[in-house]
């Protein structure tokens, strides 16, 4: 039997998660992209600045600007500039944003739930650490440049 690529799989399962979770977050005018990612994070660390996101979450500069234009203007967060440097901004939830938190966090925990759904607990662990290891290994080259 032909050993498929890892990396392969690890796209095509991204990939399709992508699509799942963008088709079932539309209705709340949720994009893909990564919103809910940000959404999360900002729910979580209210007041965090849009470089702390960069950082945390791992996207580039321009897909966080995106996805925080995007999620302001689908009322989820909120803005204000950084009292500490003007050239930043902090970004808030709104009340909208808290008010779907616990329905975020159900089609987050239902798609979780999906992903594994052929995998006994054993394998569901063992699926954890090896998938921490990989993130681990590849973590020297993804740090952002520049």
């Amino acid at each position: 039997m032909k050993k498929e690529p890892i990396g392969k799989l690890i796209s095509y399962i991204h990939r399709s998660s992508q699509k799942i979770l963008a088709k079932r977050l539309a209705p709340h005018g949720i994009g893909s992209g990564g919103q809910y990612s940000f959404l999360k994070a900002v729910l979580h660390s209210p007041g965090i600045n849009q470089d702390q996101l960069t950082h945390k979450l791992k996207f580039d500069k321009a897909t966080t600007a995106r996805s925080i234009k995007q999620l302001e203007q689908s009322g989820y967060i909120s803005r204000t500039p950084d009292p500490n440097d003007r050239r930043s901004q902090l970004v808030y939830p709104t009340i909208k944003a808290k008010q779907f938190a616990p329905v975020l966090q159900s089609i987050l925990d239902d798609f979780n739930q999906r992903l594994v759904l052929h995998l006994n607990k054993e394998e569901e662990e063992l699926l954890l650490g090896l998938l921490h290891k990989i993130g681990r290994s590849i973590e020297s080259d993804d740090e952002p440049q520049g």
